[in-house]
């Protein structure tokens, strides 16, 4: 009597590995989700565009040296703005030299700096003529005119002196009688105008100054 065969003899045997099956439902919300998740660090990227500036740490008058060690390096966002502040790439490492007012935790313009080799600006002090426009303060920029004495006791038409000069300070007049007159103001000036503004002091002629633009009160 022949044996019986086992059930399923001769048969192939079934595969054991598990098949892997992806919904397409679930392969469109990853795509989305990975989708999301890149968008919103684009836009974070976008908002985070800041660049680093220098704002005075104290103080800083016409004048003054300025190095690294006089400012303080900060983070902002300014867009286009960014090419009319002092960068750490902008500073050279011999420093640089203020030519109007910054105050303390104010961003530096690269306008009210200059270079310091050569220290083309210089000081000096000037009578005017008449009264002080309002709100002329230190670090004000003007343009200085003169004008010399005609015939009799007139004086001729003015001229420019000295273009867009930065004021260093406003001495007031002292003493126990004060008016409008006998204002003096000290002014940077390029050293090659130097010697017209003296010449102009030694001749009495009348001295007067225009705003070009003035700071704006806190």
């Amino acid at each position: 009597m022949k044996p019986r065969p086992e059930s399923g003899a001769g048969r192939p045997a079934s595969s054991t590995r598990p098949r892997f099956w992806v919904d397409p439902r679930f392969a469109l919300g990853l795509v989305l989700v990975i989708a999301s998740i890149v968008g919103v660090a684009a836009v974070v990227a976008g908002n985070d565009r800041t660049v680093a500036v220098y704002a005075a740490r104290e103080p800083l008058t016409v004048g003054d040296r300025l190095d690294v060690a006089d400012l303080v390096e900060t983070r902002v966002r300014l867009g286009a703005g960014d090419a009319l502040y002092l960068t750490p790439t902008r500073i050279p490492a011999y420093g640089l030299t203020v030519t109007r007012t910054i105050g303390a935790g104010e961003l530096v313009p690269t306008s009210a700096v200059g270079a310091r080799s050569g220290e083309s600006m210089t000081s000096l002090v000037v009578d005017l003529r008449g009264r002080l426009s309002t709100g002329l303060a230190a670090g004000s920029v003007v343009d200085v005119w003169s004008a010399g004495e005609a015939e009799g006791e007139s004086f001729g038409p003015p001229a420019v002196l000295v273009g867009r000069a930065s004021i260093v300070r406003i001495l007031e007049p002292t003493g126990l009688i004060q008016s409008g007159e006998g204002l003096s103001v000290e002014v940077l000036v390029p050293k090659g105008k130097v010697a017209q503004v003296l010449e102009a002091i030694a001749n009495e002629d009348a001295i007067s100054i225009v705003a070009v633009n003035s700071p704006i009160g806190g």
